[in-house]
């Protein structure tokens, strides 16, 4: 069983990378797949989540208008399309997975992590 983040990079402000959350060992179709960012000396934080019927996904307010969270179920992999990056964007960039979180940011309650994909947003 594995959750791996993957397509972080370095970008110049303004531009845009797609985030990969692929699982493998079990299908993210049963699992609230969520989001989270950590920046250099700052928490954790979640910044996107999608339910398992992919309706009403979250954001926060952070990211709200420039990230979009979706579903690919064939490739059992959620992606995070980031656009309009900025350098408060850098960060370590994490995907988790769980079974019912009772809310998209409570950490403790994701089941499987991914181990986290750099993003670097500089000129």
């Amino acid at each position: 069983v594995q959750l791996q983040a993957s397509g972080g990079g370095l970008v110049q402000p303004g531009g845009s990378l797609r985030l990969s959350c692929a699982a493998s060992g079990f299908s993210l179709d049963y699992y609230t797949v969520g989001w989270f960012r950590q920046a250099p000396g700052k928490k954790r934080e979640g910044i996107s989540g999608i339910s398992r019927s992919g309706g009403s996904p979250f954001y926060a307010d952070s990211v709200k208008g420039r990230f979009t969270i979706s579903r690919d179920s064939a490739k059992n992999t959620v992606y995070l399309q980031m656009n309009s990056l900025k350098p408060d964007d850098t960060a370590v960039y994490y995907c988790a997975a769980g079974s019912s979180p009772s809310g998209y940011t409570f950490e403790d309650e994701y089941d499987y992590w991914g181990q986290g994909t750099l993003v670097t947003v500089s000129s």
